[in-house]
């Protein structure tokens, strides 16, 4: 599918709104936790349920939304969305979950919009490389804006609820629809049981990501490090993020997908390490900023994985669904293990997730790529 720079740009705008609220959770999250609106372990479950919400729309409206009427739906969801953000603050415990329960569906209906883009272009790698960078340079700014006020979640969510409104003005340019998918371009049935294992291997490899992350400012403020300290450290991580999107744009294709998710996910079990007891404030900042690097650098490798697990590319085409699955989990199971306890717990079960992940991906794709060479030698 061909469209104008201007209508692209549009789509992205959308789009982009729609996924800033994962890189902005622990602002956001900890300010209503650091505000005593929250405690410890209930964080981890509102960012789960929102999460899951975004994860649920953006795998299931193509089922119920037509793709005739884009401009009609984007606008609602954005005026939902916004709305939802600027009231946030007012909300009592209760509400809270509900309301952001309602964004999340919002959200997800927005990335849907960029998905459904990217997945009708000729290159659909080289545009998701692009989507995966606009999103985290938005939520790069949109983090650097917040810490640099650094004045509770009022402000946070008032500014989110404003860029949110703000994606109103791109309407007038976004495409009012999109042309159905090719036959060739749907996937019928199931992934093999190979593909299956893969898929879980990227949920439980998100699931590590993003428990950690969501985590990450009530582990600093554990460790004793300044509160100036720690509203670095997301602005910081994205701006990471940033330049592991660009890194994996350039590199992915070039290096072995297996080899490369193994030699990350080493790195990052030394990263939860030196968080888990780090010698310094700065060594903390440090390997949380790589951290960040390594996230999004790691994500494109998960493709081609998918892929040799499953040549059907059914497992690929599921990707999506199961790194927000994996987002969404994360957080909930991290915060039933830590309850009360001390937040250190978080490594460990990142730890446990990452190994797991690792394991199922590299297996899968080892076991499908060593049958094909043994029926390739038999013939």
């Amino acid at each position: 599918m061909n469209l104008a720079s201007d209508r692209v740009l549009a789509v992205f705008v959308v789009g982009v709104i729609g996924v800033l609220i994962p890189g902005l959770q622990p602002q956001l999250l900890g300010a209503l936790a650091s505000e005593g609106r929250l405690s410890v372990s209930a964080l981890g479950t509102l960012a789960t349920v929102e999460l899951l919400a975004m994860g649920i729309a953006a795998g299931g409206a193509g089922f119920v939304l037509p793709v005739s009427r884009l401009r009609a739906i984007a606008g609602a969801a954005l005026l939902v969305t916004g709305g939802i953000d600027l009231l946030t603050p007012l909300l009592g415990i209760g509400a809270l979950f509900g309301a952001r329960i309602i964004a999340g569906l919002g959200e997800g209906v927005l990335i849907w919009i960029a998905i459904g883009f990217i997945i009708r272009t000729d290159r659909p790698e080289r545009w998701s490389g692009i989507y995966l960078a606009a999103q985290t340079l938005a939520q790069f700014a949109l983090a650097s804006v917040i810490g640099y006020v650094a004045a509770g979640s009022a402000v946070g969510f008032t500014a989110l609820g404003i860029v949110t409104l703000a994606g109103l003005l791109a309407l007038p340019r976004l495409p009012r629809a999109y042309t159905p998918l090719e036959a060739g371009h749907e996937a019928g049935g199931t992934p093999s049981a190979r593909g299956l294992i893969a898929l879980g291997g990227v949920v439980a490899y998100l699931a590590f990501i993003v428990a950690v992350w969501v985590y990450v400012e009530p582990l600093g403020f554990r460790h004793g490090i300044a509160a100036a300290t720690i509203h670095i450290v997301a602005p910081l991580s994205l701006a990471m993020q940033v330049l592991g999107a660009s890194a994996a744009t350039l590199l992915a294709g070039r290096l072995p997908a297996r080899a490369t998710i193994m030699v990350v996910g080493l790195i990052n079990l030394a990263l939860l390490a030196i968080m888990a007891a780090p010698p310094s404030a700065t060594a903390f900042v440090a390997a949380t900023a790589l951290f960040g690097f390594l996230w999004l650098f790691a994500l494109p490798f998960q493709i081609p994985i998918m892929i040799a697990a499953d040549q059907s590319r059914r497992a690929a085409l599921l990707i999506g669904g199961a790194q927000l699955t994996g987002s969404s989990l994360g957080p909930l199971l991290a915060g039933l293990l830590i309850g009360d306890q001390d937040v250190i717990r978080v490594l460990w079960f990142g730890a446990f997730c990452a190994v797991m992940g690792i394991a199922a991906m590299v297996g899968a794709a080892s076991l499908r790529a060593g049958m094909a060479r043994s029926l390739n030698e038999a013939a």
